[in-house]
């Protein structure tokens, strides 16, 4: 697709927070436009991934927890940072799968890559999906991780989200994808 829009230069930056989760910066840039802005601010995380884990019989696997935020419980897929020396998204994929409800899987495929919110972060969501899943191991949460691990019928899931039960918008956008992965919706 052809545009007249240029790209935007980055002229300078400086950090104002780094820590292990995140690093936030203010960087002057100089707009397609030609204008200047100081400071735009950019949110710098590692990638991320999400697995939408659906067992043999039909069962998606999701996780409950407590999403202080926002206030309220969330359901959600298995997934989460990318640790520094991971450069794989989908061995991280496993690793969350396995660490986060104790189950392994026959079949792991990418669905999809989004971007968080590319107006104030840099990073990628690397969604999947993985098939004939089985429960192998026990649980081994990190040390901030509050989980329940429960799972519902594919088609239970569909209704969920039709029905607004389901607003992590991060994980909504991996259970479409690997929803129409099964074929269990269609566009």
């Amino acid at each position: 697709m052809q545009t007249e829009l240029n790209a935007w230069q980055q002229l300078g930056t400086r950090y104002i927070h780094k820590e292990t989760w995140f690093n936030l910066r203010a960087d002057r840039v100089l707009k397609g436009n030609g204008q200047e802005m100081d400071p735009y601010y950019v949110l710098e995380y590692s990638h991320w991934v999400n697995v939408m884990p659906v067992t043999a019989d039909g069962q998606v696997v999701l996780v409950r927890q407590y999403r202080y935020s926002l206030g309220r419980f969330s359901l959600e897929l298995p997934g989460g940072i990318m640790d520094p020396h991971e450069t794989n998204p989908l061995e991280a994929a496993q690793r969350e799968l396995l660490e986060e409800t104790g189950y392994s899987c026959g079949q792991i495929v990418p669905t999809g890559i989004v971007a968080p919110n590319p107006a104030t972060q840099n990073n990628l969501l690397y969604c999947y999906l993985a098939t004939d899943c089985r429960l192998t191991h026990a649980l081994d949460h990190d040390e901030n991780e509050e989980l329940e691990v429960l799972t519902v019928p594919v088609a239970e899931l569909v209704r969920m989200l039709r029905d607004n039960e389901i607003i992590q918008s991060l994980h909504v956008s991996s259970m479409l994808y690997g929803l129409l992965k099964l074929g269990a919706i269609k566009l």
